[in-house]
C-alpha cells in the first residue's frame, strides 16, 4: 500500500514534469491520510484552491489514524520531537503508514527519518 504525502501531492497539483507520469502509472491507487488533505486546504489561499485540492483527493481513499496510530504517535513525538524535531501532523501521518504497513510517499526525508518501522520512497526524480 501506498500512502501520498503532501509534497507528493503539491507537485501533482502543479504539474510537476515527473510526478503526473508517475502518478499515472500506479497499477493501484494510493491512499492519501486525511490529514494531508487538511494541510493541502490550509495551504490554499481562496475557496478556489480549496476545490482543487479536494478535486485532486476526491478519487483517493482517505485513511485516518487508528487510536493504536494515534498511540504510537503520542510515543514517537515524545520521543523525538525536543531531540529531532518531529512535528505533530508529520507524527500522525508517519503513525498512519507505519500502522498499515505502508510506504509512504514523500521527498521530506528530514521530517520522518527519525521515526522506526516507518518506509519512505521517493517516487520519482526533482
Amino acid at each position: 500500500m501506498l500512502l501520498l504525502d503532501t509534497d507528493i501531492l503539491i507537485d501533482v497539483q502543479r504539474g510537476h514534469a515527473a510526478a503526473l507520469p508517475w502518478f499515472a502509472s500506479l497499477a493501484e491507487v494510493p491512499s492519501v491520510p486525511g490529514l494531508v488533505v487538511m494541510e493541502l486546504i490550509q495551504g490554499a489561499r481562496d475557496a478556489r484552491q480549496v476545490r482543487e485540492a479536494l478535486r485532486l483527493t476526491a478519487p483517493l481513499p482517505v485513511v485516518w489514524p487508528t487510536t493504536a496510530d494515534c498511540q504510537r504517535a503520542l510515543a514517537d513525538f515524545t520521543a523525538l520531537h525536543v531531540s529531532q524535531g518531529l512535528g505533530l501532523l508529520d507524527a500522525l501521518i508517519a503513525a498512519c503508514a507505519v500502522g498499515r504497513s505502508a510506504e509512504l510517499c514523500t521527498f521530506n526525508d528530514k521530517h520522518y527519518r527519525m521515526v522506526p518501522g516507518l518506509v519512505t520512497v521517493r517516487p520519482y526524480s526533482r
